[in-house]
């Protein structure tokens, strides 16, 4: 039996595909009615309809336009739309994640993965990263997809919390017989980036065709790209500007190199914020220390490019299957199941130690640890490990008579840092469908998902064994043993961290600490529906109905181990997070014609829809919306839709613990200040004793170091009183197709507005804003989250920022609005007596405005126009098919951008003649301007016969580089020196692959 939603897939495929067999974003526009028992659902609505249209904008992604990209991962189909945002996690800006490397998610609207709702055949998808709401496409197997539905403008009141900035919804392929399979490989330019995909698809009917099973099975892996083999990224390098001066004039003024000051070889202080030296490469004590070497002097710092990674690789094996059986002629039972698995690995530069520090060894003494211990009688010992030259300029910083010494350190003896992610995701949908009485429709099915998330690390230590093995004292032969009893019970071992690789085997493995991460989130979705019609009362046509419930539950967890927990590992200080909500919801929808086939009024429509959602953290919330549609001739219809939509917090935002974190692209508005700055600014910053003490020291002006800007730390909280989002958006457009002339039938082009005001939206405080509150605008109130350094530590100077503080309310309020264009035409060029078809798209995104607000009366935080939120995008195809080849052309335009707003508010402008700060800078100033970039792609088909079908493609066909972001700046992806979210960071790449079909 052909289902209910079987038919709505069949109907949309036909009708976006059209003549040419090519496509890519189709609108949904009006087209010829099916045959009227025929009926189809379309996303944004419950009701069925014999017409492909909606109310709200509605982009579709067909099975074609997915295939013409080459993707194995369908985000990277999906990003190349101008209605979403940058994603806040893929393969290519995870690298750094502590917990979501390699994830891929996606963003409409630039308003939030956590405000973008993902559903698969019109239902939830369990979530990938436990404790949010974010799918993880990794686990939608893409050639299982029919299409992909992109719903924009808030719908909550028809598919409940998340819909705030629109809806995706996957598809899947249904009531399939054959067998279809392809093997696709590709390679970069320059050697990496592999990639290789396998896909089997096989389905049938069995019974006599009463029912049909089909089952994918598929498996890929793309390859590493590591920073060192981009020209851009292989040596650390940053912008001084951002780094140290603070003056706009020299944002994109390289350091460079602008290597780390954590060494192999060590850097030692004899006393605070002085450095005695360090070692050359064959161990001889030299004193000083030159990061970046001088005309005179190798450099000491170490470059981390040399080992991080653009993009981290992936490897993927999905099984997907559903069948359906006609048990009576009301009853079809189906069953939907979704298995994938990921293996994803990161890697990064060896661990930076500091005996000193945020996350150091010894907090307590400003770093400095004894290399000297009295034994008893009185005597003095001396680590052997110490050289005679370093401890000649050694002294006793902290008053036991004892000569002491503070270092930092990179890890190398110990290894790269690296994480392996292990990802598997299994969901199972079963239900039953069928129809009653005369046009109405049910559904009602069980939903259950889950993803379990195990994560292991590798490459940091163990403080507490790193903090015995330092202190050294003899035994009884006279060789050097850990002092602390317990711990030599415990197999402590002495090490030596004086110069390059000076670690044995031995001595690394007793500080090495690996570290995990235990994960889960878990869906329950039970739901019913019911659809159908109520009459035609006056001749304009059927007024539907459609009315369900729904219960949901969500669970997740995330635990880590004892020393990730604690910070004793050297890095984040992470907690176990965990916790469950549930919610129970009804809903209903009507549609109202009024007017058909009238003067004026070929056709006008009303509806509205509303829901009630209970929950179990936040209480009942009230989502709906309400539209019109209008075509005063049958070539054009005017549409709108007015949506209250709600987000309810997730499991994070909820009851996630203090989590350590360390931002970037932070500029400290004490940069400058003196000891006579005048008014809030100057007061305020010597209000803390180390910016005093910092002034004094850099010749009567705050200065920072590259350690102490990349030396920022904080912590985010959750809230468990938190409510939920409200957001009012509003869509209103025309959809135009002159069918009515037969030169223009095949053209299409829809005009939309869209906007969205969310209050009460859930935030955490900028640090940026934090920062600019309380030493710019002196309230004390902020002062409280923001903690500065009194004296130095190690390699951080005295005043330096050291930790910011940030919480999760619903103190935010976030504003969007856009236009979108969409352009479709396809032509058979018989008419013209030529063989072939023509097929050629335009989706165009203009963002007319966006900004958050992070507190009631705040400052506007805008985000229209900043880098990863250009104003202006498009995506342009052209299409050409004859006979058994066809060629298709991708073009991608990413408009110009500008740097963040509350980054360049913190900027100097200095006259390079007179040294005279010029005033504030201009958000649009075209000193922090990022130029556009427009992507070429191309593929070339062949066919070979009736079931072979061979294919060849270029993504980046010119080659077209990234924007320089570099390190200190906002949007710069650590590793890549770009926004590599946003912007092709790789580089040319080719592929190629065959397609069997029988």
């Amino acid at each position: 039996m052909v289902g209910h939603s079987l038919r709505a897939a069949l109907l949309v495929t036909t009708m976006i595909v059209g003549a040419s067999g090519t496509s890519a974003y189709a609108q949904a526009v009006n087209p010829t009615p099916a045959d009227e028992s025929e009926t189809i659902i379309v996303t944004g609505s419950r009701i069925a309809s014999p017409l492909l249209e909606s109310a709200s904008p509605l982009q579709i992604v067909d099975q074609a336009a997915i295939q013409s990209t080459g993707a194995a991962n369908v985000q990277d189909v999906l990003l190349q739309n101008p209605v979403f945002g940058t994603p806040a996690v893929s393969r290519t800006n995870s690298n750094f994640s502590t917990s979501g490397a390699g994830l891929a998610t996606i963003d409409l609207r630039n308003l939030g993965t956590s405000r973008t709702l993902v559903l698969v055949d019109g239902r939830r998808f369990v979530s990938g990263s436990p404790n949010d709401q974010a799918v993880d496409l990794n686990s939608i197997p893409t050639s299982f997809i029919e299409r992909v539905d992109v719903l924009t403008g808030g719908a909550s009141s028809i598919y409940g919390s998340d819909a705030v900035a629109g809806v995706v919804n996957f598809i899947y392929r249904k009531n399939f017989q054959g067998l279809e399979a392809n093997v696709q490989r590709g390679i970069s330019e320059r050697g990496d980036d592999s990639k290789q995909q396998y896909n089997l698809t096989i389905g049938a009917n069995f019974n006599e065709g009463k029912g049909n099973i089909i089952t994918y099975a598929g498996y890929s892996k793309d390859g590493s790209v590591l920073s060192q083999d981009r020209a851009r990224s292989a040596i650390d390098q940053g912008s001084l500007g951002g780094l140290s001066t603070g003056d706009v004039g020299d944002l994109f003024t390289l350091i460079k190199p602008n290597f780390s000051s954590f060494a192999p070889q060590g850097r030692f202080f004899n006393a605070p914020g002085a450095t005695a030296g360090t070692f050359d490469a064959n161990g001889n004590f030299i004193p000083g220390f030159s990061i970046n070497g001088t005309p005179t002097r190798a450099a000491d710092g170490y470059n981390r490019s040399a080992v991080r990674t653009i993009a981290v690789p992936v490897e993927r094996f999905l099984l997907a299957t559903r069948a359906n059986y006609e048990v009576a002629p009301a009853i079809n039972v189906f069953v939907e199941g979704t298995f994938a698995k990921s293996h994803v690995t990161t890697q990064l530069e060896p661990f930076a130690i500091s005996s000193a520090g945020t996350n150091g060894i010894f907090q307590g003494t400003g770093g400095f640890f004894n290399v000297e211990q009295r034994l008893p009688g009185g005597a003095i010992y001396v680590n052997p490990f110490v050289p005679a030259a370093l401890l000649a300029t050694l002294t006793d910083n902290t008053g036991d008579g004892l000569r002491d010494v503070s270092f930092t350190r990179r890890l190398t003896d110990i290894g790269n840092r690296t994480s392996t992610a292990d990802r598997t995701t299994y969901r199972v949908v079963v239900g039953v469908e069928g129809d009653f009485a005369k046009g109405w429709h049910y559904d009602a099915f069980f939903n259950y998902g889950r993803t379990d998330d195990n994560q292991t690390g590798t490459g940091q230590v163990n403080l507490f064994n790193f903090r015995a093995a330092l202190a050294v004292v003899p035994d009884a032969n006279g060789n050097p043993v850990c002092q602390d009893v317990n711990a030599r019970s415990q197999g402590c071992v002495p090490v030596n961290i004086f110069g390059a690789n000076t670690l044995t085997p031995q001595q690394a493995a007793y500080i090495r600490a690996d570290s995990n991460r235990q994960a889960f989130a878990s869906q329950k979705d039970v739901g019913a529906n019911i659809s159908g019609s109520l009459g035609d009362y006056w001749g304009a046509g059927e007024i539907g109905l459609a009315a369900g419930f729904e219960y949901r539950k969500e669970s997740s967890s995330a635990s880590f181990d004892a020393l990730s927990q604690a910070g004793q590992n050297g890095g984040n200080a992470i907690p176990n997070t965990r916790g469950s909500f549930d919610v129970t919801e009804g809903y209903g929808e009507i549609r109202v014609p009024l007017l058909t086939d009238r003067p004026f009024f070929h056709a006008l429509e009303l509806r509205g829809a509303a829901r009630v959602s209970k929950y179990s953290s936040i209480g009942t919330v009230y989502s709906y919306n309400y539209g019109a549609e209008f075509s005063p001739v049958a070539d054009i219809r005017f549409r709108g839709v007015v949506a209250r939509a709600t987000r309810a917090p997730n499991v994070s935002e909820l009851f996630q613990g203090a989590s350590q974190t360390f931002p970037t692209g932070i500029i400290d508005p004490c940069i400058g200040v003196t000891a006579t700055t005048a008014g809030t600014l100057g007061t305020t910053c010597r209000s803390f004793a180390g910016v005093n003490a910092n002034i004094a020291a850099n010749g009567g002006a705050f200065a920072v170091t590259q350690p102490d800007a990349q030396g920022i730390s904080g912590f985010d909280t959750g809230n468990p009183n938190l409510k939920q989002e409200t957001a009012d958006t509003l869509t209103a457009g025309v959809v135009i197709n002159p069918r009515s002339i037969n030169a223009l039938r095949n053209f299409t082009v829809t005009v939309d507005y869209s906007k969205t005001r969310i209050k009460g939206a859930i935030v955490s405080t900028p640090r940026q804003f934090i920062l600019s509150q309380c030493f710019q605008q002196g309230n004390q109130g902020f002062c409280q989250f923001v903690t500065r350094r009194p004296a130095p530590e190690g390699a951080n100077s005295a005043g330096s920022l050291q930790f910011i503080n940030s919480g999760a309310s619903n103190s935010g309020g976030v504003y969007s609005s856009s236009i979108d264009v969409t352009v479709g035409y396809h032509q058979s060029l018989d008419t013209f007596g030529l063989k072939g078809n023509v097929n050629m798209s335009v989706a165009y995104t203009h963002l007319l405005d966006g900004y958050s607000i992070p507190l009631p009366g705040a400052p506007i935080d805008y985000f229209a126009g900043e880098v990863g939120a250009s104003r202006d995008r498009f995506l342009a195809t052209v299409g050409f098919s004859t006979g058994a080849f066809s060629l298709e052309y991708r073009g991608t335009y990413i408009g110009k951008a500008y740097l963040d707003d509350q980054f360049v508010a913190q900027l100097t402008d200095t006259d390079p003649v007179s040294g005279v700060d010029r005033g504030p800078v201009d958000r649009h100033d075209p000193r922090v301007k990022i130029a556009p970039k427009f992507y070429s792609d191309l593929q070339a088909k062949f066919g070979a016969g009736d079931h072979y079908e061979f294919y060849v493609g270029v993504n980046n066909l010119f080659d077209v580089t990234p924007p320089p972001i570099y390190s200190g700046l906002p949007g710069d992806t650590t590793g890549a020196e770009t926004d590599s979210g946003t912007y092709d960071a790789i580089g040319r790449r080719y592929y190629a692959g065959v397609r069997l079909k029988l």
